[in-house]
């Protein structure tokens, strides 16, 4: 079964020149996680956030840093990220090898280990690896940029990554990344995602605060999965 639903915001869409304004704004929403995405300009064509956002974030708040690396070689960032202040890594599986190692060494360092996918990467890759995950990301928009539309197809496959994660007797997160709204989070939590990113919705949205509480209702709104 799943876990109680999250709600990340993903730093990306804040404002940096009035980033601790912003963070308490969720905060007071009820946020769960921060989302910081980490991208080299390499996996990904944009250029983003480093250790030094995560040492910020771990001075401005104490609620979990979810980092999701978008990067080449991740493998090279466990340490580091972990004395950063990290508690989720997540890197993706199309950008190294050795996955089992990797996640491994993530867990050994103490953060939770998970494994992100590309919309175009299929399930069944992760079959022989689900015991070794703390959370599996099921992108739901090619990763990259934020504000982006929520893929339609990704529904189908949050639905296959819940029924594998619970036929494998795994209590590991789903989390949805991109493009999730008012609009997209119920299908996506029904489907059986129980952890959303939501950057643009929440961070450009006239009340950031209230508008944690309303992607939580959405959800609510649904039969629990």
């Amino acid at each position: 079964m799943a876990n109680p639903v999250k709600i990340a915001p993903s730093v990306l869409s804040a404002d940096l020149v009035k980033l601790e304004e912003d963070i308490r704004e969720v905060e007071r929403g009820g946020a769960d996680w921060l989302h910081v995405d980490v991208m080299d300009g390499q996996f990904v064509p944009n250029l983003t956030f480093g250790a030094a956002m995560i040492q910020a974030l771990k001075k401005i708040s104490d609620l979990p840093l979810d980092v999701h690396l978008m990067v080449l070689e991740p493998e090279r960032y466990i340490e580091p990220f972990r004395d950063a202040g990290a508690d989720v890594f997540t890197f993706h599986q199309e950008a190294t090898g050795h996955i089992q190692r990797h996640l491994t060494a993530v867990r050994q360092a103490g953060m939770k280990a998970g494994l992100a996918l590309n919309p175009s990467t299929p399930l069944n890759t992760i079959e022989d690896i689900v015991e070794d995950l703390d959370l599996l990301l099921i992108m739901s928009v090619n990763p990259g940029f934020a504000a982006q539309k929520y893929i339609p197809s990704a529904t189908a496959k949050i639905a296959r990554a819940r029924k594998l994660i619970d036929e494998r007797g795994s209590s590991a997160h789903i989390e949805v990344d991109g493009g999730i709204t008012l609009n997209t989070i119920e299908a996506a939590q029904k489907a059986g995602a129980d952890v959303f990113v939501a950057g643009s919705a929440v961070f450009l949205a006239d009340d950031p605060s209230a508008m944690v509480g309303e992607l939580r209702k959405r959800c609510h709104k649904g039969v629990a999965v």
